[in-house]
């Protein structure tokens, strides 16, 4: 059980330094969007690098940080019976959704995604915009970039409940 500890463990390290670091891509994200008001507004001046920079970060939050808000249970959940169920039940429900629902999901979104990447990547795709950004590819590898993540840490929170309903032990 030492190895399933250790690679919980590795994982939520992993995430949770990958969403802390996210998190400074919001601040980013303001002072470019007021830059891009401040310029359009008070100098009468369009800047499309900046407007897609903050298209490349919001990506960057929302796509990268998915597995972040899973580790932190931060996503949606109807939980009207999931509150009042034991540990126990939570880690079946938990188990069964991310073998059924998650993972397949991420290997779906992974199966597809990487062409999707690929093929931006193989032919160097660029803004369609003159003086945007030339490298739509790196915001197209989010996709898969976004199911590994997430898959990880889906991984991570399947062996944290397959322990506990092994072993009941409490969660990590």
């Amino acid at each position: 059980m030492a190895t399933i500890t250790t690679v919980i463990g590795t994982i939520d390290r992993c995430t949770a330094l990958l969403g802390r670091s996210l998190a400074w891509l919001t601040l980013a994200m303001v002072l470019l969007t007021c830059t891009v008001v401040m310029l359009r507004y008070g100098l009468d001046r369009g800047a499309i690098v900046l407007q897609e920079a903050v298209v490349y970060l919001h990506a960057c939050v929302f796509l990268l940080g998915a597995g972040y808000a899973l580790q932190r249970d931060a996503h949606v959940r109807v939980d009207i019976l999931y509150r009042n169920f034991s540990a126990r039940a939570r880690a079946w429900v938990n188990a069964l959704g991310t073998l059924v629902f998650l993972l397949p999901l991420c290997g779906y979104v992974l199966l597809y995604g990487w062409p999707f990447a690929a093929s931006s990547w193989a032919i160097a795709e660029s803004s369609a915009e003159p003086g945007g950004i030339p490298a739509v590819y790196l915001l197209k590898t989010l996709v898969p970039a976004m199911a590994v993540c997430l898959g990880l840490q889906g991984i991570a929170e399947l062996l944290r409940s397959a322990r506990l309903l092994w072993r009941g032990d409490a969660p990590l």
